[in-house]
Order: C-alpha cells, then structure tokens, then sequence
C-alpha cells in the first residue's frame, strides 16, 4: 500500500524503534542485523567519534534519515553529519523527523545475508544519485571495506580495502585501520 509522506514521517516519529524506511511510498522496516554486521558498525562508529573530537562532525548509527527521492527515505547503518546541517535543522524544524536532503561526506552500509544485494543494488545506487561523497560498505564476513568516491564530473571510483588505513576524502584528517573494524 503506497502511503503519503507525512504518514510516513508520522510514523516514524511515532514508532522510532521500529526503524521504518519509505521506498517509493510503501513503508519499510529495517530488519534486525547479525552481530558481526552490528559490531563492524559500532567500531567504525566509535573510531569516528574518538576522531571527530571538537570537530565540525556528528556520527549517527542508524536513526538519521537520508530523503533520496521524492517519495523514498532510507536509513543507513551509518552517516557522518556536518554538525552546522544539524544546527540548521534544529533552527528551523522544530520537532519534525530529522532527514538529510543534502549529499553527506560519508554514508557505510554493513553488509548482511537479509539486506546485502538490496544495499548494493538499490541504495549505493541511490546515495550516489545524491551526490554523497563517499559510500562504504563493510563486508563483516568477507572482512573487507569497499568504497565509493565522488570525483570530480560526478562518476564514482570503487576501490576494495582487505588491510591498510583508509582516509575518508571528505573528513580531512580522519584515518581508518580495515582490520580493526573487524577484530
């Protein structure tokens, strides 16, 4: 059943646990992840936040909202938000679902056996559409990182990661040992 996109974002403000996504006007519910897909995440996650320390950055795992198309809102694993977008939706929206239309300097989805194709094949697809800068996907049983830049005519490099540290293009200063990510 397609449904409108205030139904949508009320209900996602009013069920927040149930980690509902929009896709192309019919509700979605992310499904419950492995361990091995949620620890990959985590760590990444807190590496960034022990990084992002009084910078210009907030790392969100899995609540923030990215608005793709006009009737399509995924949830990735992970986002990195410039903390000045945050304060402007604070500033203006007063209690509405907080979504991202803007392109992200980093969006990760963690592969999982439920969820991997779709990833891939629907969402990358998507994140590239709005020009985020850089998407990752961490592979928890392949135990390799693979990511997607942005160049400069708006194409994507792909490059795939087993070992060595990855330095985000768009988070100046920021580093990432792959291995770490899955021990």
């Amino acid at each position: 059943m397609v449904i409108s996109v205030e139904t949508y974002k009320r209900v996602a403000v009013e069920d927040p646990s149930g980690h509902w996504e929009l896709v192309c006007g019919r509700l979605r519910q992310k499904p419950d992840m492995t361990t091995e897909h949620n620890d990959c995440i985590r760590a990444l996650g807190e590496e960034l936040i022990i990084q992002f320390a009084r910078k210009g950055f907030r790392v969100d795992m899995g609540q923030t909202k990215i608005h793709v198309e006009p009737d399509t809102y995924y949830i990735p694993d992970l986002a990195v938000i410039p903390r000045e977008a945050i304060r402007r939706k604070r500033q203006v929206e007063g209690g509405e679902l907080e979504v991202y239309t803007e392109p992200l300097p980093l969006i990760v989805e963690a592969w999982s056996r439920s969820t991997g194709r779709y990833d891939v094949e629907t969402k990358l697809r998507e994140y590239q559409r709005r020009g985020d800068a850089e998407i990752w996907r961490l592979h928890p049983y392949e135990r390799t990182l693979t990511t997607w830049r942005r160049q400069a005519d708006g194409s994507y490099t792909e490059t795939i990661y087993r070992e060595g540290v990855v330095e985000p293009v768009a988070l100046p200063g920021v580093r990432i040992d792959v291995a770490a990510l899955f021990r």
